[in-house]
């Protein structure tokens, strides 16, 4: 491995999602992103090149086609599933979802967006918020994003005016005042012109910010992870060659270090680390969000859904839980309907014992009176499992806050849900 290859696997990754209503420009913003930051290969940019002129587009290159791959996308000008980009700059690496905007794949955004650190929401300078600017600002709270850039676009039709910037500015930071995002950003942009985008614009020496390349570089991630609870879900166990057994697995918060006290839960029978190792040999220390194995210093029963965590710091061992769901299948969710709920490493039954309410994601409001749970919908619901599971807020613990809920008969994913 040369020094290059291991400098590009040593990078910091920072996952981003883009949302925005059908037209406010999100696939042109990646393509500029890319375009711009010479992340296309020459094959690539002469095949966009030709589409644009068969499209006959004035001689620009139409850089949307860098994105919509699709071609039924293409065709109805719209974005239907998410679709993953990746590129790098001499910083870090990326991992973009571009997400659909329409209220009817808000599933396909819950799916996009629930990996990631930071939100990059298109608003059109003409418009400002709209519902679609209220939907997806929600459920970047919802699933816990603690970065949001909004990105004014298409400042080229409001003559790069700052009033016009700020006026919509205002009008989401009154929005955003009762949503859960720790950091809010605005910058405005032209994505057709580049303006903003990788460069700064001459068109707008008003602003004097960060363009949007700069900000995706510069957002401090580190600190988002739970580095406070420690948490190990058992992924499997393993004897090695001296009989030793090992515990293998992602850790999942926090840190362990031999001769840490520990918990096993559920079963609640405690020990201490004797020594925990890589790929590479053994470790002083494993921290989220490393795999590694963890050797016990007592022969203890442990098995594959069990969760090792320090003795202080306890989770939630619980049948009984609340939590928001975005419901993802066209059937619609059964009242006291029957799931297999996989969380973490685990998977068991389980029942929905209550629809409280249903949420309207354009108002914030709830509905107490919801009769009907359908695909897209997102609702406060609580359940009950088959078996004790071991779990933390999703505010507090990503990993250890979140379910999925599979059909018995299907074995479809019909929602995924965010523990209270």
């Amino acid at each position: 491995m040369n020094n290059t290859t291991k400098g590009y696997l040593d990078m910091e990754l920072l996952r981003f999602t883009t949302a925005g209503s059908v037209d406010d420009g999100k696939s042109t913003l990646i393509g500029r992103l890319l375009y711009d930051s010479k992340q296309i290969f020459e094959d690539q940019l002469e095949a966009v090149e030709q589409a644009s002129k068969r499209s006959g587009a004035d001689g620009q290159v139409n850089l949307a086609l860098l994105t919509d791959g699709l071609r039924s996308e293409r065709e109805q000008g719209i974005t239907i599933d998410v679709a993953y980009r990746y590129f790098a700059t001499p910083k870090r690496k990326f991992i973009i979802a571009d997400t659909p905007g329409h209220i009817q794949y808000t599933r396909n955004m819950v799916t996009g967006a629930s990996t990631a650190n930071l939100a990059v929401i298109l608003v059109d300078a003409r418009h400002g918020l709209v519902e679609q600017t209220s939907r997806h600002s929600f459920i970047a709270s919802l699933l816990g994003i603690k970065h949001v850039v909004y990105c004014i676009n298409k400042m080229d039709l409001v003559n790069y005016s700052e009033k016009a910037f700020q006026d919509v500015k205002a009008s989401i930071e009154d929005f955003a005042s009762r949503l859960n995002i720790q950091d809010i950003r605005f910058i405005p942009i032209s994505a057709l012109f580049g303006d903003n985008v990788v460069d700064r614009s001459d068109q707008m020496p008003w602003y004097s910010g960060e363009v949007l390349l700069e900000a995706l570089e510069n957002t401090e991630i580190a600190t988002d992870l739970n580095h406070e609870d420690a948490r190990f879900p058992v992924q499997s166990v393993i004897e090695a060659e001296n009989g030793d057994l090992l515990c293998a697995g992602r850790v999942a918060g926090g840190s362990f270090r031999p001769g840490d006290a520990v918990t096993i839960l559920p079963s609640g029978k405690a020990t201490t680390v004797a020594a925990v190792r890589s790929f590479d040999g053994a470790l002083s220390e494993a921290f989220a969000p490393m795999s590694c194995s963890i050797q016990l210093a007592d022969p203890l029963a442990v098995e594959r859904g069990d969760m090792i965590v320090k003795v202080e710091d306890h989770p939630q061992v619980s049948t009984e839980h609340e939590l928001m769901l975005c419901w993802m299948s066209q059937r619609p969710l059964k009242p006291e309907g029957q799931y297999i709920l996989k969380h973490t490493t685990t998977q068991v039954d389980c029942r929905v014992t209550e629809v409280v309410s249903k949420m309207d994601i354009n108002t914030l409001e709830e509905s107490y009176e919801a009769s009907t749970i359908g695909m897209n919908d997102i609702a406060h619901i609580k359940l009950e499992t088959s078996a004790p599971i071991v779990t933390d807020s999703y505010q507090r613990n990503r990993d250890t806050g979140s379910v999925i809920l599979i059909d018995r008969e299907t074995n479809e994913t019909v929602g995924a849900g965010m523990l209270l």
